[in-house]
């Protein structure tokens, strides 16, 4: 958390020279979070970069006070929503099976039992209604507040913690009680 408010200071300060630094931190848990709410990594690397090509941009005007993660997590959330959209406009309805991979630094047998564990949690996911999914990982993945959320989709507060309780248990549902909060 020092790191983070430490770069947020030098943004804020005007130092570009941190840009770098803020893309190399985070990129790849922005990533993962699109990937999982797009099933789709081509995408999800595109909403990451339009999302820090957008962040570059605004960098000498940017102020933030909170998470610098949550901040840029609720970006990308937005670029999927907004890809979303595009691809229904461009599309009846498409179906992409989701290719979860282990990370290479596992051993063989880890990586095996873990790819395992991954495609059926990402089966799960996939079978979430969009906005629950997405409530569930902003949540869960990148720590970003209920209120925070409910501002970003437009809907109450409430509305937001439901979609989280409910997605939570057809979660648990489909993975036979096997996803803990």
């Amino acid at each position: 958390m020092f790191d983070e408010t430490l770069l947020i200071w030098k943004l804020n300060l005007g130092r570009r020279d941190v840009l770098p630094a803020i893309y190399e931190r985070y990129k790849d848990d922005l990533v993962t979070l699109a990937t999982a709410l797009l099933y789709d990594k081509s995408a999800a690397e595109d909403v990451v970069h339009d999302v820090f090509a957008g962040f570059i941009a605004s960098a000498p005007r940017f102020r933030l006070t909170g998470s610098l993660k949550g901040y840029l997590s609720v970006c990308v959330a937005n670029g999927a929503r907004n890809w979303n959209k595009a691809q229904r406009r461009h599309r009846a309805a498409a179906t992409v099976d989701p290719e979860p991979t282990a990370p290479s630094r596992c051993r063989p047998d880890r990586a095996a039992l873990f790819s395992e564990d991954l495609k059926n949690l990402a089966a799960a996911l996939a079978g979430l209604p969009f906005e629950q999914r997405e409530v569930v990982l902003l949540h869960l993945y990148s720590g970003v507040k209920f209120r925070a959320i409910a501002e970003t989709q437009g809907v109450s507060i409430n509305t937001v913690q439901g979609r989280y309780r409910y997605g939570l248990d057809k979660l648990r549902t489909m993975l036979n009680g096997e996803v803990s909060q």
